[in-house]
């Protein structure tokens, strides 16, 4: 009941601020309230139902015909918790950043679209049948394509928004044809009654709606509308898209998971495989962007990865009668999960302030900004940390959990000992690549000298923007510090994901102990050295002085190292997945002039996907265009032939001689 309520409020707070327009103030605060209240309170009832002994469940008619049916499980709690989560924060940053009277309109009914995909989001885990997973994934589809195309005035924007589009109704379109093919052979829309059928069967759905919320997910080679919607969206929108709704993707495949309940490890090495090439792939992209909220956005795909191998993980460990390794496995993805959106919010939070503040995402034209915003720039390093899976944040913990089921996956027999050692070297190269990755965003958005007149007048942000990142940033030490409050949740949807009840080796007590040990002795070290430092130089004068200059009498922020210079060894690595443009002009003459470089990273999926696919495509449609001439009669007339054809199609035995 609390999270129908707050589900209620969350769509009053959408509806509410069309009231007040043209007064953006007026309608802020409504929108602020009705969606951040809605989300606390159904945060609220997620925490309830991860305790309650029984499922809710809630059912109605649409249109006379079809079933919606609802049902909050353990799984769908867990779910529930991040996006209510994230919301919360989404909406209390968005009051001090969508602060530009010129865009009063789309402020306002940005709210409402903000609105709908919370409350899509929050019905895409509940649905206990296909009709109602298929209706609330369009939902959250349409909304937050739309609220991509906030700033549609800029071509990238809307280029971003088009192929968000495309990909996620192509997705779609693997999405609904799984559910055809799951009704065709159960004979009911219901999410139950696939565990009777052939391996091959279950194996020919899950690759289709893999598919489907792969897509959504980023999975690598579905992932390349997320690095160019992310950027384009505002920042408390990249935060919940990023932080939650490519989540929904791995919700989709975690609820198939449970639907068909397959035998075989096939569906683990899949994932797996899946996992590591999304996570390598990420990751190394991410080093070469100089864009902040893309190189973000790429990030979140490598994080995808690292879900992925634990979910791999899981179901080799269940399919090979390893319930301990199982266990273990789907523990660290879940835990992994919720850190990631908390995080991740933080850092698309602290790159809307950079954005808000300087008005450029362009690392390079960045720098010294810890000096002038200063609550960002530190925000912004613990959530650095935690991602990188520093200890002691709450990013070790979930990966340290991984590492674990990894190395005990090293018992495995037979190939699946391979897959278990592969998932054990990609989660050192991930996290190396990613400490490299935030140590250049860091050293130089934050470090330095400006690089620019907006870095150099650069302004710190308002209160609302920083309580959203103070919060996640203190949920990143907390977990970190003391993971033990999150024992209960990640091991009841752990247990619902094995179907069984507790055991033995289902105990992550001792090792969080231990985690919560170190982190304290961790702590007491560096207080004891801060205390020494101030100690020893009490009474003493301190001297500052400027950097030597390495012979340069009058330095500047040109000489400083770009972004690009800073990635080039790593990436000139990786060359092979990540392809780098570089123009040069050359040095010409006994006295040369100015001269151009440019270095561009390029996506080879990206690269795929247009020349082999949209560009055929396209031409294609232009041969078809005379098919749309503006005859009305004509268009009924391909109603008429198409309900005939679908006719013929469905009666089709009837024709047979």
């Amino acid at each position: 009941m609390l999270i129908v309520v707050g589900l209620l409020l969350i769509a009053t707070g959408g509806v509410l601020p069309l009231f007040f327009w043209p007064r953006l103030v007026a309608a802020k605060v409504p929108a602020v309230f009705g969606i951040g209240a809605g989300s606390l309170l159904g945060l609220w009832g997620a925490i309830v139902a991860l305790s309650a002994p029984q499922a809710a469940t809630w059912a109605c008619d649409w249109l006379g015909a079809l079933r919606l049916s609802f049902r909050v499980d353990i799984l769908s709690a867990f779910f529930l918790l991040c996006i209510f989560a994230v919301s919360f924060l989404a909406a209390l940053y968005s009051y001090h950043y969508l602060d530009d009277p010129s865009k009063t309109t789309r402020s306002v009914f940005s709210y409402l679209l903000l609105a709908v995909l919370i409350i899509s989001m929050a019905l895409v885990v509940c649905a206990d049948n296909l009709i109602s997973l298929a209706l609330a994934w369009e939902l959250m589809s349409i909304s937050s394509g739309f609220l991509v195309f906030y700033d549609y005035e800029q071509l990238e924007n809307r280029r971003a928004g088009y192929i968000y589009f495309i990909f996620t109704q192509a997705g779609a379109l693997f999405l609904f044809t799984a559910f055809g093919v799951l009704f065709a052979q159960t004979g009911t829309f219901d999410l139950t009654g696939a565990e009777n059928l052939s391996a091959g069967v279950k194996l020919a759905i899950f690759l289709l709606a893999l598919v489907g919320f792969g897509s959504k997910a980023g999975v690598v080679p579905l992932h390349t509308w997320l690095p160019q919607a992310h950027p384009a969206a505002p920042s408390h929108v990249s935060a919940l898209m990023s932080g939650i709704m490519i989540k929904m993707g791995i919700y989709g495949i975690l609820r198939f998971y449970l639907v068909l309940a397959p035998e075989t490890p096939a569906f683990g090495r899949i994932i797996l495989v899946l996992g590591v090439i999304t996570g390598i792939v990420g990751v190394a992209q991410a080093l070469a962007q100089n864009n902040l909220k893309k190189l973000l956005a790429y990030s979140s795909i490598e994080n995808v990865g690292i879900i992925l191998i634990g979910l791999g993980l899981g179901m080799l460990g269940t399919a090979s009668g390893r319930p301990t390794l199982a266990f273990w496995s789907f523990a660290g993805a879940l835990l992994h999960l919720l850190n990631h959106a908390l995080f991740k919010s933080l850092l698309f939070f602290g790159a809307g302030s950079v954005m808000h503040g300087s008005h450029t995402l362009e690392m390079d034209r960045l720098g010294g900004l810890m000096k002038r915003m200063r609550f960002t720039g530190l925000a912004f390093l613990i959530g650095s940390l935690a991602i990188c899976g520093l200890p002691p944040f709450n990013g070790f913990v979930s990966e340290l959990l991984i590492y674990v089921s990894a190395f005990r996956g090293s018992t495995l027999e037979g190939g699946d000992f391979l897959f278990a050692v592969m998932a054990v070297v990609s989660l050192a190269v991930i996290g190396g690549l990613a400490v490299a990755c935030f140590t250049k965003v860091i050293g130089i958005v934050f470090l330095g000298e400006p690089r620019s007149i907006a870095a150099g007048e650069v302004h710190e942000s308002k209160l609302s923007m920083k309580l959203a990142m103070m919060i996640p940033a203190l949920a990143c030490i907390i977990i970190g510090l003391a993971p033990m409050f999150l024992i209960r949740p990640i091991s009841a949807t752990t247990l619902q994901l094995l179907g069984r009840a507790a055991f033995p080796g289902a105990d992550l007590r001792p090792v969080y102990i231990n985690i919560s040990f170190g982190a304290a002795v961790f702590l007491g070290i560096i207080v004891l050295i801060l205390g020494l430092r101030t100690l020893l130089y009490r009474g003493k004068d301190i001297v500052q002085a400027p950097t030597w200059g390495c012979g340069f009498t009058r330095p500047t922020a040109r000489i400083q190292y770009t972004g690009a210079s800073y990635a080039s060894p790593l990436v000139g690595f990786f060359r092979a997945i990540v392809p780098v443009r570089e123009s040069f002009d050359g040095l010409k003459g006994l006295f040369p002039g100015l001269v151009n470089y440019q270095s561009l990273s390029e996506d080879r999926a990206e690269q795929l996907s247009v020349e082999a696919v949209a560009q055929p495509l396209v031409r294609l449609m232009k041969r078809l265009r005379w098919i749309q001439h503006g005859n009305i009669q004509l268009y009924i007339a391909y109603i008429v032939v198409a309900i005939i054809a679908a006719a013929m199609l469905i009666s089709y035995p009837v024709f047979l001689p």
